[in-house]
């Protein structure tokens, strides 16, 4: 199965957290290097409806209706989006960047291939949110609710996952580097095909794995979610527990 996941206890020479793989010595998984957002001074939004490729330096958006507009190519530094909706909004191959997203709701926001880099997420309530192909780097989602999280194929490095409930996530064929789920809930989460490196799942409030368990390597994961994993890895090599 070649899963090398590793589980934190105390080391023997009586450091605590000692993270370890078996025959390999003590290991830890690095930290997460968190965005540092800071915002200037904004100027309110009042353009209008938005546009593909478009450019939006500097600027703050509250409370607007995005349902159903499109803003594919387009560029969002040093941003505030707080409230808004998306339902089915375009934002594919879009660029975030030193920005933060507060409230946001929608269902089917279209952010395939989308960049996010140096940007906080917060108390987001989404559903079938479209983020295959899409590249997060030093990104915190906290708080909030995403059901049916598409990121296949995505590429995540240093992202934080803090306080949130992510339902049928699927990273299927997805790379991630330095990420970690603190106090979240995972439920039924896909990791088929992924690639895992410094991927700290010991903080999960829940970890319920649906398919990907073979996939792993790379990860920690705590000994309690090691006995709760434990049927999961048996079905996996095929043995069968009576």
């Amino acid at each position: 199965m070649g899963v090398q996941a590793r589980w934190g206890t105390d080391g023997a020479d009586g450091t605590e957290g000692g993270d370890r793989v078996a025959g390999r010595g003590k290991e830890t998984a690095r930290a997460v290097r968190r965005p540092e957002v800071r915002l200037p001074e904004l100027a309110a939004y009042d353009g209008g409806e938005l546009e593909a490729e478009g450019d939006y330096d500097g600027l703050e958006f509250a409370d607007a209706d995005w349902s159903g507009q499109s803003a594919r190519g387009a560029r969002f530094m040093d941003c505030a989006v707080r409230r808004c909706a998306l339902d089915e909004t375009v934002l594919g191959r879009a660029r975030l960047i030193d920005s933060v997203l507060s409230g946001v709701r929608g269902i089917g926001t279209d952010l395939s291939q989308a960049s996010l880099r140096d940007v906080e997420v917060s108390d987001a309530r989404l559903g079938g949110a479209q983020l295959h192909g899409a590249v997060l780097e030093r990104v915190v989602v906290r708080g909030g609710k995403i059901d049916f999280p598409n990121l296949r194929q995505a590429k995540l490095r240093d992202v934080a996952f803090e306080g949130c409930v992510l339902v049928e996530a699927d990273f299927a064929g997805a790379e991630l580097e330095r990420v970690t789920f603190e106090d979240c809930t995972l439920a039924r989460v896909d990791f088929s095909e992924a690639r895992m490196k410094d991927v700290d799942l010991r903080g999960a409030a829940a970890l319920d794995i649906a398919r990907g368990i073979d996939r792993l390597s790379g990860a920690v994961i705590s000994p309690a979610q090691l006995l709760d994993l434990a049927p999961a890895f048996a079905a996996q090599i095929g043995v069968r527990v009576e």
